[in-house]
């Protein structure tokens, strides 16, 4: 089973390119939560499990990832667009 990590940088308005953010900055939400990113995973389709004692490498506060299981017929990009529409789609 292929799992696919997303950390609150992958979606993260205020990170640059640099700095993790791997949509598009229209995409992008300001500061996403693993709560919000584990909630439009499921409502993508697909199982999620929050980590919240992680950090991502280029950030010195955990702010947690989610895993993503069973997610293997979509790529990571295609998912980590999903998963920023449906992000900045609860926020409103």
């Amino acid at each position: 089973m292929v799992e696919n990590v997303i950390w609150p940088a992958y979606l993260d308005a205020n990170c640059s390119r640099n700095e993790g953010r791997r949509v598009s900055e229209d995409l992008a939400v300001p500061e996403p939560t693993v709560d919000e990113i584990a909630s439009a995973v499921q409502q993508v389709g697909y199982d999620a499990v929050i980590e919240r004692d992680k950090t991502y490498p280029k950030e010195y506060e955990p702010r947690g990832r989610v895993v993503v299981k069973g997610a293997e017929d979509a790529s990571k990009s295609d998912l980590l667009g999903a998963v920023a529409a449906y992000v900045s789609a609860l926020r409103e």
